[in-house]
């Protein structure tokens, strides 16, 4: 099992994302992890604000990779080492995949990934993995119809439990292959929360899995086929007919 460089623990903080840039600014090797009980300014993706009460599992991982060419991959590929993980770990209901960085329980959303990377001129200088898990934390009223806890599948697990299986799958993830296998895109299928369902966005259509280089792939209407790099996933209130 690969092991962190180090664990900085925080009862509270504002973001792991935020002080673990600040570490790696100061040359903190790959491997630093920042953990919180507690975010008070936690974010996803698009500069949306991730609530992160206590009793979820809230940290960052820092990698640094040797070049940029699977940085597009990277939280696919963790997402679908960390779902299948956490799926062994919890038992029940798998954890799926919701393009490009949802982990899913069931139709509801348990976790998030997200990668941001840093650049010294035109070379990659490092990455911060953050990864938010709804562990045991209560989830807020106007969430509880899109979003649940691993408590709710798996009655007595906490963030403790997870850190070291989470951390040092992170940590064992590809990072140097430009292109998905064959073997990934097989596993992936198998985890595809989208595959198969109405999009409204990023494009009118039906998911049709995902390309070797990440994109979503979406069934048109007329027939056609298109690869979606980036953009909001929201689903068709309607069945769309291809």
């Amino acid at each position: 099992m690969t092991a962190p460089a180090a664990i900085h623990y925080f009862e509270r903080l504002a973001s792991t994302m935020d002080l673990l840039h600040s570490l790696a600014a100061e040359g903190a090797a790959a491997g630093t992890v920042v953990r919180a009980a507690e975010q008070t300014g936690g974010r996803g993706s698009r500069g949306r604000i991730w609530l992160s009460p206590p009793g979820g599992l809230w940290l960052s991982v820092l990698l640094r990779p040797s070049s940029a060419s699977a940085l597009d991959l990277l939280s696919l590929r963790i997402g679908l080492a960390v779902s299948q993980r956490l799926s062994d770990l919890v038992g029940g209901a798998p954890i799926r995949l919701k393009w490009p960085n949802d982990l899913m329980l069931g139709d509801r959303k348990a976790g998030g990934i997200l990668c941001e990377a840093r650049w010294q001129g035109e070379t990659l200088a490092w990455v911060a993995v953050g990864l938010g898990l709804n562990v045991a934390n209560r989830v807020p009223d106007g969430l509880a119809e899109v979003a649940t806890t691993l408590e709710d599948h798996a009655p007595g697990i906490v963030p403790d439990s997870l850190v070291e299986p989470v951390v040092a799958t992170v940590l064992a993830t590809e990072t140097d292959s430009a292109r998905l296998s064959e073997r990934e895109l097989e596993r992936f299928e198998a985890l595809d929360w989208l595959l198969g369902r109405s999009l409204r966005s990023p494009v009118a259509g039906v998911a049709a899995g995902i390309a070797s280089d990440g994109a979503l792939r979406v069934a048109l209407a007329d027939g056609r086929e298109r690869a979606v790099r980036a953009g909001p996933v929201e689903l068709a209130a309607t069945p769309v007919r291809t």
